[in-house]
């Protein structure tokens, strides 16, 4: 019996002399797990179905207790993520992120859809603030909401120094707030992912990949180092 579903590859690892093992995200059916044989050979038709981020219509059969690749159909290789290597650690972060959110045969499809739709702004647009609203809508989707609105005690709009809680995702005043310190210009940032209210800057996004990869870690317990090289990235392109 075959399985056909589209589906993004989030990791490959070797298998033997010329196989891979790869796990992909599906919509219906959370991570799936397949062997894809003789793709390390030059020319191998499938070759580019174990490349990073391919998102392909993948056909699967059961032999032997495990998931075969038997066939798939490339919808986009997003090729230009080679090319970038900001582009191509941001996109490492978007396959790592969905990998320690999803788990196997959960409904995915609200991963899938922001996954992909990140991949592709990344190819041409602002990556930083493309991974800030990738990162907003994972941790929504696994049930864990951020929140860029009013504060939550008193009821203010929110401006200067506050505090953001990662016991519940939320922004708040600095004297009635609980949690860690922020900065106006990540709540903007994290606001207008959020929204599309307001404007942002750069510092402001990198301010806030910061703050949601510290809260990433609190919820889940899992780091997120892909995002740890492209914020070093970051950085090093701002030393002279």
């Amino acid at each position: 019996m075959e399985l056909k579903s589209d589906a993004l590859l989030l990791r490959a690892c070797d298998w033997g002399e010329n196989d891979k093992v790869i796990t992909l995200l599906t919509a219906d059916r959370g991570k799936l797990t397949a062997g894809i044989k003789g793709v390390k050979k030059a020319g191998a038709k499938l070759r580019f179905a174990a490349q990073p981020f391919c998102f392909a219509e993948y056909v699967l059969a059961a032999r032997g207790g495990r998931n075969i690749v038997v066939s798939a159909s490339l919808y986009d290789g997003f090729f230009p993520l080679r090319e970038n290597l900001n582009a191509y650690y941001a996109a490492a972060c978007v396959a790592e992120a969905c990998d320690k959110l999803v788990l196997e045969g959960m409904e995915s499809g609200s991963f899938l859809v922001a996954a992909v739709t990140a991949l592709k702004e990344f190819c041409g647009g602002d990556i930083s603030f493309a991974l800030v609203k990738f990162l907003c809508r994972a941790l929504a989707c696994a049930g864990y909401p951020v929140r860029a609105e009013r504060c939550p005690s008193c009821g203010e709009a929110l401006s200067g120094r506050m505090r953001f809680d990662m016991t519940d995702g939320s922004f708040g005043c600095e004297g009635c707030g609980a949690g860690v310190p922020a900065s106006e210009s990540t709540y903007r940032a994290v606001r207008a992912a959020l929204s599309s209210e307001g404007g942002y800057d750069g510092e402001g996004c990198v301010r806030a990949l910061r703050l949601l990869r510290a809260y990433f870690s609190y919820q889940t317990e899992n780091d997120l180092p892909a995002l740890g090289e492209y914020l070093t990235l970051l950085r090093d392109e701002q030393i002279p």
